[in-house]
């Protein structure tokens, strides 16, 4: 019987590649303190962090055919925030949804706007098919105005690092509005707003 705790992480990404599930049971055994601890960090909730971890080494059983993986313990640490992120941004919508239904609002004819609600709606699809931390770094600076240092140090990476995903996500972004034609069709404005 194999000892796969004198594996080293890249061995056992590697044998999780090939459906070794006791290679997958020495990851979960490996890191899910750490990532829990992460996740607390992160959230201050017990039950919430939990949660999270848990869906976090379940996504990686299920992606473990599709993901690359340089550095597990990295990998692992950035899903784990992003899907705290995520989670918030969730809960965030939901207090939003529930606030507009006991407002009325008019609805606006105002055909400028509506361009640019549709195109936001747009760019945060394709912001969703971005990597992990790409997406979690364009999400901090653009949705909640950090600044790069500030994301730096709130997941962990260099200045550099931030800058450098910041760059990658808005050309996939260009280049997708460039693609399906929205540089044309909306106003210059409104794309300038969103990616500035």
């Amino acid at each position: 019987m194999l000892n796969y705790s004198l594996y080293t992480d890249q061995e056992l990404t590697s044998l999780l590649k090939d459906d070794d599930h006791a290679a997958f049971t020495e990851i979960y055994s490996r890191y899910w303190r750490k990532m829990l601890l992460v996740a607390w960090n992160h959230s201050n909730d017990n039950t919430t962090s939990k949660d999270i971890v848990h869906e976090v080494f379940i996504s990686l059983w299920e992606r473990r055919n599709s993901v690359e993986i340089l550095n597990l313990a990295a990998f692992l640490a950035t899903s784990v925030k992003f899907s705290i992120y995520k989670y918030y941004q969730r809960e965030s919508r939901r207090t939003e949804l529930s606030r507009q239904n006991y407002e009325f609002n008019e609805l606006t004819n105002d055909e400028e706007k509506l361009d640019a609600l549709f195109l936001r709606e747009y760019i945060n699809g394709i912001v969703e098919e971005m990597p992990e931390r790409c997406q979690l770094v364009f999400r901090y600076s653009r949705e909640i105005g950090l600044k790069n240092n500030e994301i730096a140090l709130k997941i962990n990476v260099t200045e550099k690092a931030v800058e450098a995903n910041l760059t990658r996500a808005l050309k996939i972004i260009r280049a997708e509005l460039k693609n399906y034609g929205w540089m044309l069709l909306i106003p210059l404005y409104a794309i300038y707003t969103l990616l500035k």
